[in-house]
């Protein structure tokens, strides 16, 4: 990555090596920052780059502020034209994932409210191709989710992703692609940074959002889709962990990941250790949907260049 890469930082579009941020903040110190993870994908045939689902990432970030209990200096357009003028700034025309960061500058502590800045950064990053998309191993971790009574995941927060990093670094060492968390009742929950689906007799199954989950974007596009475009049956409930086992297929998924098959849980296959139809068919339709290709969904679509 050049130096000429440029980012967003506190109203200023500067080279990567001059943003920086006070060792003694907050943000540097205790992790205060609440922020979105925002996939643009490049429409060539329309030679435009659509940023997806922008305005609910936005009221997910603002949220996040809210129960963060920090102060909101930004509005919704400002938070937009930020992102657009430095992808802009970049003459990006290929997909990429935004990092859009809010965080406690200055000298204060962990307990301080401001003051707030942000940061925007995009880099490069292509989607995944769903014919080539064998699948990860996942295994069930030690660690326990956070739930609303400690650090809640519904805020979307740098601090919070610890509790992913202990799972996913767990489950590396222990040979594994990624983790699926329980939560404090022993149900499934979520996996590091990604929510999970499982499928079963024809229906499309997922933790409910009390199953301490991030409120995820990914996931509430592939519940519409799948009941919208696929007509697949979807149910929001509590999950077992040995139903992860007997799933005729599942997945995880999130703006970074797209949708991730699991062909194993704990060693143990799920159905023939294969991206199910259901996955493939979920991948595909969720693509075309974030490059504009229905017509339908394009409400969910900002165009970056005009």
């Amino acid at each position: 990555m050049s130096d000429n890469y440029l980012i967003w930082l506190n109203g200023k579009i500067v080279p990567r090596n001059e943003a920086v941020v006070n060792v003694l903040s907050p943000m540097a110190q205790f992790g205060a920052n609440v922020f979105e993870g925002i996939r643009c994908y490049w429409n060539d045939e329309e030679q435009q780059l659509y940023a997806f689902r922008l305005e609910d990432h936005y009221k997910r970030l603002k949220n996040s502020m809210k129960m963060f209990r920090m102060e909101d200096k930004y509005t919704v357009d400002e938070l937009k034209r930020g992102l657009m003028d430095v992808v802009q700034a970049n003459n990006y025309k290929e997909d990429i994932y935004v990092r859009q960061t809010v965080f406690i500058d200055g000298f204060g502590s962990w307990k301080s409210k401001g003051p707030v800045n942000m940061f925007i950064a995009p880099i490069t990053r292509s989607r995944i191709n769903v014919e080539k998309n064998t699948g990860i191993r996942c295994c069930i971790s030690s660690w326990e989710r956070i739930s609303d009574r400690n650090l809640s995941p519904k805020i979307k927060a740098g601090a919070n992703y610890i509790n992913s990093r202990m799972a996913q670094m767990e489950a590396l060492e222990s040979g594994y692609d990624s983790a699926i968390f329980l939560n404090d009742k022993g149900k499934v929950s979520e996996g590091p940074g990604s929510c999970l689906f499982i499928v079963r007799d024809g229906k499309l199954v997922t933790p409910a959002v009390s199953s301490s989950i991030l409120e995820s974007i990914t996931r509430d596009t592939v519940l519409e889709l799948a009941k919208k475009e696929l007509g697949i049956e979807v149910v929001e409930r509590e999950v077992d962990r040995t139903e992860l086992y007997i799933s005729d297929e599942a997945f995880l998924c999130g703006s970074s990941m797209e949708i991730a098959p699991v062909v194993s849980v704990d060693g143990i296959m799920v159905s023939n250790g294969k991206q199910g139809n259901i996955t493939k068919e979920i991948h595909k339709i969720y693509l075309d949907t974030a490059t504009g290709k229905l017509e339908a969904f394009k409400k969910w679509l900002t165009p970056i260049y005009s």
